[in-house]
């Protein structure tokens, strides 16, 4: 059985991902202690929520876990979770992990959030091709900036901002879309990415 950790940091919309990462011989926890958090074969940073106070939550444990996560340990970072393997926000105060380096800012948009589907274009990653994914789900204001574009696995347009839809670091994924609302391709990306760890 292959435990998957959810960190709790204050963020919503647990149960339907937990959902979408249930079943095939995995275990899915929720854990509000950023240590405990890492005691997982799988760590997922969800989504939904504002960057301040999830850095806030993650602070205590933040050198810890950013070490687990170049050292190998498979993580999911979905819509917030993936702003979090970052370094700052414009978006509030306080630190992500620094697992790519980069901030985040808002979209250079007039309609904010971007909420709704959106086509995910130029996607390198094969999980993408095998998911069947082109269009995702989206609710965000912020968009991730690394330093190095190599990271960057994927990308969307929200009106004439491009900006990284994935990113892909050894074993660490982040997808600025949120996969558990974008229908069955979403959910075969996860499978995906679980299934080939």
């Amino acid at each position: 059985m292959r435990r998957i950790t959810l960190f709790d940091y204050g963020a919503g919309n647990l149960h339907s991902l937990g959902k979408a990462l249930a079943g095939n011989g995995r275990e899915v926890r929720v854990e509000t202690d950023p240590l405990a958090a890492l005691e997982t074969d799988v760590l997922v940073l969800p989504g939904v929520g504002a960057f301040a106070p999830a850095a806030a939550r993650l602070a205590a444990a933040r050198v810890p876990m950013r070490d687990a996560v170049l050292g190998g340990l498979p993580t999911i970072g979905i819509c917030l979770g993936m702003q979090l393997l970052f370094d700052t926000s414009e978006e509030g105060p306080g630190h992500g992990l620094g697992v790519i380096p980069g901030p985040v800012t808002r979209l250079a948009a007039a309609r904010l959030p971007q909420i709704g589907w959106n086509a995910v274009e130029g996607a390198t990653d094969p999980m993408f091709a095998a998911s069947g994914l082109t269009t995702a789900y989206y609710a965000n204001s912020f968009a991730c900036r690394p330093f190095d574009v190599g990271a960057v696995t994927a990308w969307s347009t929200h009106e004439r901002d491009r900006f990284p839809a994935a990113v892909r670091i050894g074993q660490c994924l982040g997808v600025q879309f949120h996969p558990e609302k974008s229908s069955r391709p979403g959910v075969n990306l996860l499978d995906h990415f679980l299934q080939h760890l």
